[in-house]
């Protein structure tokens, strides 16, 4: 999943990118809002995490900014800001939930994770297509309730089709949601992650969840028994 941090205070942002970073995730990053903004407007994220006390434009302003554009990723908002008013305000802008500084790391990573998932319309952290399990919480994948050994990235792809279970996912729609802004992006990669996603997730070739579109790209299908 790739997300966008918009923080000013360096050292918090740093700790969020690295903390998402070891999830999995791929982040870029934004430590005023005028490139908060821009960055929203250029790029297909999974999440935005934006403070509302930003220098050059304010979290408020970029989230209705978005909005208006029809940008639909789901918003967590962080903030200083002690009156109920403000979270109001925060969440009336667009945003989608909140998180109160200071903060716990954790908390963050939850409640970000709580939203791309019901932003696809899954309730439960885990994910069950027969039998193969997709734990978002804890960022792993089972087959017949045996934990696969896949790399992040292969997770990490294996997530984003689940996630959009019976769509076609293009190539360069998975690579701009696996990688971050300055990552050197290599379509023939995303081959070699779908190849042995397909090896590790179907060993005895049976079950077949990833077919080509060739073409247009690829797609997860299986029986899906928790929603």
């Amino acid at each position: 999943m790739r997300i966008l941090l918009v923080e000013d205070e360096q050292l918090l942002l740093d700790q969020l990118r690295r903390q998402f970073e070891l999830a999995g995730y791929a982040c870029d990053c934004a430590s005023d809002g005028s490139e908060g903004l821009f960055l929203g407007q250029e790029n297909p994220y999974d999440l935005a995490v934006v403070d509302l006390g930003l220098p050059k434009l304010d979290g408020i302003s970029i989230i209705k900014q978005w909005r208006s554009e029809g940008r639909k990723f789901p918003v967590l908002i962080l903030t200083a800001r002690d009156r109920w008013q403000d979270k109001v305000e925060g969440l009336e802008s667009g945003a989608d939930d909140y998180v109160a500084k200071p903060f716990q790391i954790e908390e963050v990573m939850a409640r970000a994770n709580a939203l791309i998932r019901r932003s696809a319309g899954f309730a439960s952290p885990k994910m069950e297509f027969g039998c193969i399990t997709i734990d978002t919480g804890a960022k792993r994948a089972l087959l017949n309730k045996q934990a696969l050994e896949l790399t992040a990235y292969e997770y990490n792809a294996l997530e984003y089709m689940a996630m959009r279970s019976g769509q076609v996912v293009s190539k360069t729609d998975l690579t701009e949601h696996l990688y971050d802004q300055d990552f050197d992006r290599d379509s023939n990669v995303i081959e070699v992650f779908i190849a042995r996603l397909r090896k590790k997730i179907d060993p005895d070739n049976t079950l077949k969840p990833i077919s080509t579109l060739r073409g247009r790209g690829y797609r997860f299908e299986l029986g899906e028994t928790q929603h």
